[in-house]
Formats: structure tokens, sequence, C-alpha cells
């Protein structure tokens, strides 16, 4: 009775255990190919549930079945016209066909490796083919740029020309056509290409930045000159408005001045006609008092006319 309960027992663990070793799930994301000793033994699976497989012999392989990304390594490309520009890439893809999928490439890594292989070249090839603002620029949009201290129609000739016949999304969908046939048999579907940067290289953008800081100098330059031109405008309207604050003040003191002299001569004429004795005697003093003092010393001969009220009054005192 024993034996035959163990017996039993080792059955069911036995039958267990295939069958969780032969079950497995297929997430969403997921789609699986199942091989055995090597060789596809089933279609693909692409749709999620629960799946088996004959245990121990069976393998499952699973892929992505989402977008996957590629990212180009960046690198130094010339232009049509021959300037050497950094270029960086990267593409989405996915996989179509898990047999062919396991039967070339096997692993995502390995597929990043073929990608590397095709992308790359396209990329340099489609770069190579235009000039650098076709690589640039998408359409013939007017550019809404400007240069500071630069008016429009002066910058207009120095600007290189903008028109474009191709463009950068062209150019993409041209590296997707030129890629994708490349990438069947290894059932990838290339979905896009997209340049991430674009760049100049060392030596080009170091004559680049020297043109850009010798055009910021220039208008640097500009608005120093039209500083000091202004400057000395504003100094010269000053002197102008300065000297005729002047002469109108020098005018209106002379007006002033003279008519004071005028009211004061009529002054010295009217006294003058009233007691023409006391008039010289007080203008005799006010010249005494201006031209003598205490540390004075005169030399006159005794009939002087300037001393005659001095001598006066010492005959007067006697």
């Amino acid at each position: 009775m024993n034996n035959k309960l163990s017996v039993v027992l080792v059955a069911v663990f036995i039958i267990v255990a295939a069958l969780y070793t032969s079950a497995f799930v297929v997430d969403e994301t997921e789609q699986v190919v199942v091989t055995r000793f090597g060789k596809i033994v089933r279609e693909p699976m692409t749709d999620p549930g629960l799946n088996f497989r004959l245990p121990f012999f069976d393998k499952v392989n699973k892929y992505p079945k989402n977008l996957l990304f590629w990212d180009g390594d960046p690198g130094q490309i010339p232009t049509l016209e021959k300037t050497y520009i950094w270029v960086d890439a990267f593409a989405r893809w996915r996989i179509t066909d898990p047999v062919k999928f396991k039967q070339t490439v096997d692993t995502v890594f390995s597929a990043q490796s073929r990608l590397d292989e095709i992308i790359d070249p396209a990329v340099r090839n489609a770069v190579t083919s235009y000039r650098l603002i076709e690589t640039v620029r998408k359409s013939n949009r007017e550019l809404d740029t400007f240069e500071v201290g630069i008016e429009k129609d002066e910058t207009e000739g120095q600007r290189q020309p903008t028109f474009i016949t191709t463009g950068r999304e062209q150019i993409m969908l041209g590296i997707l056509k030129q890629a994708q046939p490349k990438l069947d048999k290894f059932g990838i579907e290339l979905v896009d290409v997209k340049i991430k940067r674009v760049n100049y290289v060392d030596q080009v953008r170091k004559s680049v930045y020297n043109r850009m800081i010798a055009e910021r100098k220039q208008i640097a330059e500009k608005f120093r000159s039209e500083g000091i031109g202004e400057a000395r405008k504003i100094r010269g309207d000053k002197e102008r408005e300065l000297k005729l604050i002047n002469s109108e003040a020098y005018r209106i003191a002379q007006e002033i001045k003279g008519k004071a002299d005028a009211e004061a001569t009529d002054i010295y004429a009217g006294s003058y006609g009233v007691d023409p004795e006391f008039y010289s005697f007080l203008k005799t003093m006010e010249v005494y008092q201006e031209t003598l003092n205490k540390d004075s010393t005169l030399v006159l001969s005794t009939d002087s006319d300037f001393l005659g009220y001095l001598k006066g009054l010492s005959h007067s005192s006697k």
C-alpha cells in the first residue's frame, strides 16, 4: 500500500513539474519564438496569454514587440561644401518578423551592431551629398532672428543664402529608404531616423567663434563711436545753450547797470544843480576815502587841487 502511494505521489510530482516547466506566459510587449535544438518548431507567438512547450527540449526565445532605440556614435562628416561637422543621429526600430530575427541576429545586442553597420554609412552618405544648410533647415521659412546693433539692410548682403531645395526631413527620409532594404532580411523595420545634434568640428568652431567675436567687437565699436558722437553733440548743445544764457544774462545785467548809471547820473545832476559846491565836496570825500588810508603817503605840491578841501579844513581849524 505504501509503495503504491509513493508511486502515485512521484507520478503526480512529475506531472506537476512537467506542467510547470512547460507553461510560459507571453506578455503584451513580447513576441516568442519556440525552438527545439536550435530549430524553429512552431509559428511565432505575438498574442499575449498562457502557452505550453515541450519541457527540457523546447526553448522559449522572447523578443520585444514595442519600439526600440538606436543611438549612433557622433562623428565628423564633411558636407557638400567640404565643411566638417559633428553629426549625432538616432533611430527607432522594431522587430516585425521574429523568425527572421532569430535566424539572423538572434539577440537585440547583435541587432544594434547591425544597425550601426547600416545606418551610420547611410547618414554619412546623406550628409556628404548636401550643403550644410540642407542638413540644418527643413523649410524656407524666413528667419526671424536679427543682429543686435546691425540694421536689417546692413545684414542682407552679408548673410549666406538660406534657400534650400531638399531640407533636413527629406534627407532623413532618404536615409530611411536607403537603410530599410538592408534590414528586411533581419526582420527589422526602421521606423524613423533623426539627427539629434549638428555642430562644427573644433577647428571650424574656433574660426566661427573668432568671426563672431570680431562681429561683436565691430558692433561694440559702432556703439562706442555713436556714443562719442552723441556725447559731443550733447556737449556742443550744452555749450551753445550756456553761451546763450551767459550772453542773455550779460545783456540784462548791462541793461540794468545802464539804467542804474542813468538814474545815478540823473541824481548826481540834480544834486549838482541844487548845490554844486556840496556836490563837489561829496565827490572829493569819496575820492579821499578810496585812495587814502592810515598807511598812505602822498607827496604833492602845495597848490595841488587834490588837497584843496584839506587846505580849507586846515585854515578853518586855525
